[in-house]
């Protein structure tokens, strides 16, 4: 690269964190414990904005809210507020503690998001693959955020990317069947575990069992890796049942790319990811 082409790229980045305000490590609980914390991106002078709420993957077990690759600069351009929070992690906690965390952010979030320049009623939630399943089960078991006083109105799109749990039983099966036909030995930490070792716990934290009518769920976009069978499953699963109850649901499947890859490209300019996504929140405030 030429020392002007560096040059370039150096003002660029500087131009850009003129223009974004960033505040990090806000606690999101009272008192709040160890990754009960979020960071908000927003830009400069932001007044009234609509407002994006990540939640990052990493099996429930590993991650960071700063994993957020591109987004925080797309999102801000295009005149959003950008929120990514931390959670509590297994096995420190179980499962239904790591959705109560979400929930709890999303419920500082449409408190205070207004003085970071955000719009309180105008919040989407999304998600990368184990973040997809927390983005999709708090947007459909409207339990968790009613008991934060939150109310799913003011949630106008969901977006869970390239996750395998939206139907927590038939990943079990799939999987445990994989391993049984080829002779090799189940997982000791497996989903079968993750999601509470009962059966009923393993219903309960599926989104799909959520989904139903007149509960204000709101549309969907499920992106997902189009030649990965298990996630391309589970998001026909999500997508169907969110039809069947007369939820608008739309399906984006990246080709050549990656469960890595298509979470990392959102924001990319070009990327067809970033545009199914862009058009779809557009769609969703009526644009």
């Amino acid at each position: 690269m030429s020392r002007f082409a560096c040059l370039a790229i150096a003002l660029a980045a500087a131009t850009f964190s003129r223009g974004q305000d960033l505040k990090k490590d806000i606690p999101y609980a009272n008192p709040a414990v160890e990754r009960q914390v979020l960071d908000v991106h927003a830009p400069k002078d932001a007044k009234n904005l609509p407002v994006v709420f990540w939640i990052h993957g990493g099996g429930w077990q590993t991650g960071d809210k700063s994993s957020v690759q591109l987004k925080p600069k797309a999102f801000n351009e295009k005149g959003f507020v950008f929120v990514s929070t931390n959670y509590r992690l297994l096995p420190k906690v179980d499962m239904e503690t790591i959705i109560r965390d979400v929930a709890k952010a999303v419920r500082w979030t449409r408190e205070n998001i207004a003085s970071h320049g955000g719009d309180p009623s105008r919040i989407f939630i999304m998600g990368h693959s184990a973040g997809a399943q927390l983005a999709a089960i708090v947007c459909t078991d409207d339990r968790y955020l009613k008991a934060e006083g939150v109310p799913l109105s003011c949630v106008k799109g969901c977006v869970p990317v390239d996750g395998d749990t939206f139907d927590v039983p038939a990943i079990i099966e799939v999987a445990e069947t994989r391993w049984r036909t080829h002779g090799l030995p189940m997982a000791t930490f497996g989903h079968r575990v993750k999601f509470g070792n009962d059966p009923a716990k393993h219903k309960d934290f599926s989104a799909v069992i959520h989904v139903a009518k007149d509960k204000g769920i709101p549309p969907f976009l499920i992106i997902h890796v189009a030649d990965h069978p298990d996630t391309t499953a589970q998001a026909l699963r999500l997508a169907n049942t969110l039809k069947a109850a007369g939820i608008p649901a739309t399906l984006y499947g990246g080709r050549e790319t990656s469960h890595n890859r298509i979470n990392a490209d959102l924001g990319k300019p070009g990327d067809p990811g970033t545009t199914a996504l862009f058009a779809f929140i557009e769609k969703s405030l009526g644009k």
